[in-house]
């Protein structure tokens, strides 16, 4: 599992390394850059050091100089997500071919535009026909978008562990 830029790590780790992952969600992240809304793109395409003082008031900095083993390092971080995020990317082709059951989790008010979650799911194999009584149309990939949450308040979210524990807790097909 994996949240936002982690996200986008756990998919490329079940791309990279499918016999590592048994099951993979994603939550609130993008398998192409144009996944995201254009001002998210434009915001994080300026980060580098000048913002990282700016960004010290931020939950994500909280976060950073309680897990990093160089607290200081932070404007590295910074500098290196601004990097990132002016390279374009484009990952539709991988996704295509994961085979394991994906569940992704968006909130209705996400940074990551809602189509481009539903275009992730139509290329997981979902949302493709109707998945009949017995649920034997239904492909391995879920889709969950959770009302009222943001991308900066989904990770906290009881109703984030709601919808991913009995997708975890379910037998693999």
């Amino acid at each position: 599992m994996g949240y936002s830029l982690g996200g986008e790590v756990a998919l490329r780790t079940a791309i990279q390394h499918p016999d590592a992952v048994r099951k993979l969600v994603v939550v609130s992240a993008t398998f192409r850059r144009d996944g995201w809304y254009p001002e998210i793109v434009a915001q994080q395409t300026q980060l580098g050091p000048e913002a990282s003082e700016k960004l010290k008031q931020t939950q994500m900095y909280q976060t950073y100089t309680r897990v990093a083993p160089r607290p200081e390092d932070w404007p590295v971080l910074i500098s290196k997500l601004g990097d990132m995020f002016r390279k374009d990317y484009d990952w539709s082709n991988d996704v295509r071919e994961i085979k394991l059951p994906v569940l992704l989790v968006f909130g209705d008010a996400d940074a990551v535009r809602t189509e481009h979650a539903v275009q992730f799911f139509e290329l997981l194999g979902g949302g493709k026909k109707d998945g009949g009584w017995d649920g034997s149309g239904m492909s391995s990939a879920r889709l969950a978008i959770l009302p009222g949450l943001t991308h900066y308040n989904m990770i906290s979210s009881p109703e984030l562990v709601s919808t991913i524990l009995p997708f975890l807790d379910s037998p693999t097909h």
